[in-house]
């Protein structure tokens, strides 16, 4: 009886001890699934490329980037420069100027005063926010990686100093395997990073004739903070 009895447990044993086993396999690849399901698992940082000059890559992709089109028309130096310079752009979508015109006229009403828009904003302050999106050079992630503190760069009109710092997300299971990102900032005079405004990009390294465009990300407002106080007057 003791003898039977030792026998099933030994049967028993086996039994689980094979559970565990394909559980462990299980395991490993539900995991191995997951990290080559991972849609940053074979990321490659690509380059994109336009054939055309700046100007046209925004005309191309008009109904994301209409009001910064709008805010160019009524820039014609500026908008020149995207057909006849090298530039880096930091290109803004439609949301970025929608939130910075929604804050302005959100202060306007609690003050009385009638609404504005792109059209009829003050044109020498649209000026300065917008050449701040407009660096002098041609500034891929190749030319800012090695830059571990990130690079001072300067805006095409104004000698304006901004700032562009390079990092590459790390992805499941790769470190520094993820996409590009750049920080872009305006230090506002400062060189405590604490008091620089700052916001990311979303793409990156779409090169044109004429230079390279990154995309920032529709979080970012127009105008680094500085909207509603320069236009509200």
């Amino acid at each position: 009886m003791i003898k039977r009895n030792i026998q099933i447990s030994s049967k028993r044993l086996a039994g689980y001890g094979l559970k565990v086993l394909l559980a462990v396999i299980c395991c490993s690849a539900i995991f191995s699934c997951k990290k080559n399901d991972s849609p940053y698992y074979d990321y490659r940082n690509e380059v994109q490329e336009f054939d055309g000059d700046i100007l046209a890559y925004l005309n191309a992709n008009r109904s994301q980037y209409d009001s910064m089109l709008l805010v160019l028309d009524r820039l014609p130096a500026l908008k020149d420069s995207l057909v006849n310079r090298k530039l880096t752009v930091f290109a803004l979508n439609n949301k970025c100027f929608q939130t910075a015109i929604s804050e302005l006229n959100q202060a306007r009403a609690l003050q009385s005063k009638r609404k504005l828009s792109l059209q009829n904003s003050d044109i020498l302050e649209l000026d300065t926010m917008m050449s701040k999106y407009l660096i002098r050079g041609n500034y891929g992630t190749e030319r800012l990686s090695p830059f571990v503190d990130g690079s001072y760069v300067e805006s095409i009109n104004h000698d304006y100093p901004m700032h562009i710092l390079y990092k590459k997300i790390n992805a499941s299971g790769f470190e520094g395997g993820g996409p590009q990102v750049l920080t872009f900032s305006d230090p506002k005079g400062s060189i405590f990073v604490k008091f620089w405004e700052r916001t990311q990009t979303v793409a990156v390294n779409i090169k044109a004739k004429n230079g390279v465009i990154h995309i920032l990300s529709p979080g970012h407002v127009f105008g680094f903070n500085e909207f509603v106080k320069r236009i509200n007057k």
